[in-house]
Order: C-alpha cells, then structure tokens, then sequence
C-alpha cells in the first residue's frame, strides 16, 4: 500500500508544548500547552516490511492497543492534516483517542454487517439485471426478436458506451448528493427499465431499451467503492471488495437457477421465458433500490433517522470508526460527503500522468477472458446442449472464479504487490486460449466446455486494480474522479471485448482467438512496464526525502503546493 510517510517521532522534552513546536508554522492554535508525557501511548506500528500483517490478528493481544501512529501524533503536523469544520465527522476527531484490537474487531464486524453485507446485497442485484440477457440468449431471446448475434454485439457495445458515457456525471452527482441518496435512486430508475424489457418488440426496443440502462447503471460501482472507503481503511478495502465482487458470481450462480425455474413459464400468458426473466429479476431490484433509501446511512457518524432514533453505533464506536480511518488516511477528511467537485479538479485528475498506466490496464487487462465469458452460453447452446444445461453448466466455473478472486485478492495483500497478484491472470489465460485456437468442428463439446470452463473461471483481479487506483489517488476528491476515470477504461474494454467475435468467425472464432492470445502477450508487458515506472518514482522521491533533514521536510510540508499523490513523501502502490 502507498503510504505516506509522517514524522512521528516522540518529543522528548516534556515541557515542549504545540505552541513551541508551532512557532514557525502558520497555523495558529487555541489550545493551551498539552505536555507529550500526557499523550497515551500508541500501539505497535505496522512493520512497512511484514507481508504478514493481515495473519497477525490470530498472534497479538486482542486487548492491547491497537490505535496506529500517525500525522496526528506530531505536533508539527497535526495541524497541517486536522479535519476541517466542515467535514461531516469532525466533531469525532481526537488525536488522543486510544482504543484496543478488541474494540476495532468488534467494529469492523459490524460494519461488515450494517454496511458490507447491504452493498453486496445491492451489486448482486444490479449484475441480475445487466446480465440476464445471457440467460435469455438462452431462450431464442435473438430468434424471437428475429436478430443476429451481430446485433447482440451491437446492443452491449451501445450498453458499455452509454455506461461508460454516464460514469464520471454520475460520480460529480453523488458527490454532491451523497452516494447515501443517488445509488438508491439509480437502482430504482434502473429496475423499472430492466423489468421494462418484458415488453421489447424488436431490434428497435432492444437497443433502446440497452442505451437506457447502461446510462442508469453508469457510476454505480465507483459510487458504491467511495461510499465503503468511509468505513473502512487503506489495508481493509481490497479484501472488502474481493467479497463484494463475489456478488457477481453469486448473482451468475443465482441468474443461472432463476433462469432454469423462470424460463419455463415460456408460453404463459403467451409470452416467451425471457420475458418473465427481465420483469421478475427487475422487481427483485425495485425492491432493493427502495430498501436502500433507508438501509444507506451518509456516514459513519450520520445512522440516526427518524425510522432509526438510536442510530447504528454508540458515540464511542463513532469515535473509533473516524479516527482510525483518518489515521490511516488523513486525505479522507479533505471533502464533505455532500461537497460537489469543480470541472478544474476533474481536469487536473484527469491530467495526472502517474495514474495513466493504471488506466491503460483497465483498458487491456480483461479482454483475453472477455470474449469467451460472453458467449459461453450462446456456445453451449451452439456445441448442442439444451436451455438448462446450458445455464446450469455454468455454474462450476463461477463456484471456480469464487475461489480464485478470493485466493489473489488475499494474495494481493500477502505478498503486498498489486502487479505480482494482477498479472497472473494473464498467464492463467493465455495457454488456455492457445489449446482453444487449435480446436476445430471434430473437437468434443465435452472438451470444448472444459477448456472454456476452466479459462472463464480466471482470477479475478478487478477488484485488486480498483483499490490501487483508489491508493495511488490519495484524496477523496482525486479518488472520486479517478475511480470513474478507470471504470470508464474498464467499460471501453468491455466496448471493444464485445466485438471481438463477429458472426462470420463463429462458432469456434479462431480469428477472435488468436488477437486474444497477441492482446494476453500485450499485458504481461504492460504489467512489467507498469512495475518498473512506479518503483522508479518512489526510488527518485525517497532519494530527496530521506536526504532531507527533519527541519526541511517539516519546510517542505508547510510550504508546499504539491498536492496529494505528487507530494514527495506519497509512496505508490505497485
């Protein structure tokens, strides 16, 4: 994780007061003198070194301190870093707030409850809605509209490009509205249109109908990952979202077994299965958009609502909640949650050259695996197996990338290297798709499924790229902008991954197959051009940092205007 590096030497001196530390500073402050012998102690500090941090939780004493040092423990800068007024948890800020393993375990729990499990809940039912139509494929969904496979291509190119269109607006929305009240609304609007599609009528509708939800549904992951990140810390986020993109193969498992049920009612009422599929699966998310108004709190210290009077957490709670997220990242009380962003802040995020090659990766990195995930169920139904094994012959390979996303996201963290656990997705599918080029019209289906099961089963790592991205931004205002930036990237893949098989390829697409395994190539070199490029960076920056004296980088700190990431003493993430 990138970290930045705060001077947290203990005075030594215990009549030296804020005020004298102060003196050459430019901030000014009313409190009286507060003598460092009265200052509790700290916790142990992470080892920058360890790779084990995350297993020591089973090792050290649960009632032991477990309060971090931080900006805040140094005179010299606590004012340079404390929350201002306006931020909506400042009145649970206190820098000698103490608290032990147990109280923040106990925590944490809880909001994995209250808050974890809900946005798991929330993006399982989004991915019924936007991946459904696999299922009705299924169904003679394109026969019955009297459409080709083209035109499926062209009805998830435009659903990616209006997705992509309406992520950044959206973000600059639930910035200033609170993601607390946009994502509640997006969910609402959304499953009218998806449960809508009970009535398409032809090629017209149906692109329609997926412009209309690409743009509701734009802006929401991004959204939901800035809402957790006022939970949770830096070295917490990763493994939350590692779970919360479990939901996407729960939702593949889920879809698979509503579809085999749903999809029998074809001919009811005289209408087809796919039809009851996109009306029922999209009252399943009115009805969680509408929960969500009132299951959604702004913030950690904001639970209290007239239909919740006593509110989730006790004052202590919110002071534990607050401080030991600001301790790890004092950046995350730079902006109100309802404080909106200024077009010049997105232009500058948009410039800031040292997130490009993460950008570049959101544009590359999944499209070896794209394609065949896609199609795998217009597949089946073309190697010859029926509507329900083909939906639930999906199921092994998600139960597989369960595993897998889970295993490289821990991984990720153990090995405390975002490039080492992402790449590994690359070589996981480039063998694969050079055995599925050579099959040919005489090659089993059986053998056909079990190579395509196992490639689509790959590791997961979206989840590992979007908490680097969200690292190696620093602020919430950066983070905001630069979340929805690399959506963006990943919704353009998906815009191009959508048109790699064409109709006249099918059904083996060799064509397609082999610009896979050139692309797959591709990324192995960005992954090791991406290691050098950050590596080299914090190499130059600790180089001046660590030749400075205390007294030029506490200089440094007050009279910079370098701001977030490209501050000397930000490290990135790689």
């Amino acid at each position: 994780m990138s970290t930045v590096l705060a001077n947290t030497e203990v005075l030594k001196k215990a009549d030296v007061t804020i005020t004298d530390r102060l003196s050459d500073s430019k901030a000014e402050l009313s409190s009286s003198s507060i003598f460092v012998d009265e200052i509790p102690p700290l916790g142990a500090p992470r080892d920058p070194n360890s790779r084990k941090f995350w297993f020591s939780r089973w090792t050290r004493d649960p009632d032991s301190i477990a309060t971090q040092p931080s900006v805040f423990d140094d005179p010299a800068t606590l004012e340079i870093y404390r929350p201002p007024p306006q931020f909506e948890n400042s009145h649970r800020f206190d820098p000698l707030a103490r608290w032990t393993w147990r109280e923040e375990q106990k925590i944490v729990r809880k909001i994995d409850l209250r808050i974890m499990l809900w946005t798991f809940i929330m993006f399982l039912s989004m991915d019924l809605d936007r991946s459904n139509i696999s299922q009705a494929n299924t169904d003679n969904f394109l026969q019955d509209l009297h459409m080709t496979t083209n035109d499926f291509n062209l009805g998830n190119t435009l659903y990616k490009t209006c997705f992509l269109i309406a992520e950044l607006p959206s973000q600059m929305v639930s910035k200033r509205v609170g993601p607390d009240v946009w994502i509640p609304s997006q969910m609402v609007l959304w499953s009218l249109i998806s449960l809508g599609q009970f009535w398409l009528k032809g090629r017209a509708s149906f692109l329609a109908f997926r412009c209309i939800l690409g743009l509701l549904q734009g802006g929401f992951i991004p959204d939901v990952i800035l809402y957790l990140s006022y939970f949770y810390t830096t070295n917490e986020l990763p493994l939350r979202l590692a779970w919360f993109w479990v939901s996407n193969y729960t939702s593949s498992i889920l879809g698979a077994f509503l579809a085999t049920g749903i999809l029998r009612l074809r001919g009811t009422e005289g209408k087809s299965g796919w039809k009851w599929l996109f009306l029922l699966e999209g009252l399943v998310t009115l009805v969680v958009g509408l929960a969500s108004f009132i299951l959604m709190p702004p913030g950690p210290t904001q639970t209290k609502a007239w239909y919740r009077p006593k509110g989730w957490f006790t004052e202590r709670e919110e002071v534990i909640m607050v401080n030991r997220v600001l301790r790890d990242d004092p950046s995350k009380s730079d902006m109100h949650n309802r404080q909106g962003l200024t077009f010049s802040k997105v232009l500058q995020v948009i410039k800031d050259w040292r997130m490009w090659p993460i950008y570049a990766l959101g544009l590359t990195h999944m499209l070896p695996v794209t394609p065949p995930h896609t199609y795998l169920t217009l597949s089946l139904r073309t190697l010859g197996f029926s509507t329900t094994q083909s939906n639930l012959l999906t199921i092994p390979s998600t139960v597989l990338g369960i595993l897998m996303l889970l295993l490289f996201c821990y991984l990720s963290e153990v090995i405390d290297s975002r490039v080492g656990a992402a790449v590994l997705m690359q070589f996981w599918a480039l063998p694969l798709l050079a055995v599925l080029y050579t099959f040919d019209e005489h090659t089993s289906q059986w053998v056909y499924y079990a190579v395509v099961s196992i490639l689509v089963s790959y590791p997961y790592i979206h989840p590992i790229q979007v908490a680097w991205a969200s690292t190696n931004s620093y602020s919430v205002g950066t983070r905001t902008v630069s979340a929805s930036i690399y959506n963006m990237f990943v919704q353009a893949s998906a815009v191009i991954g959508a048109n790699i098989y064409r109709a006249d390829d099918a059904p083996l697409y060799r064509r397609g197959n082999r610009a896979l395994i050139a692309i797959a190539v591709m990324n192995i070199v960005i992954y090791f051009l991406s290691y050098v490029f950050y590596r080299s960076i914090n190499a130059r920056r600790a180089k001046i940092w660590n030749a400075w004296t205390p007294k030029q980088r506490q200089e440094y700190l007050d009279t910079t205007k370098d701001e977030g990431n490209e501050k000397l003493n930000f490290r990135f993430a790689y």
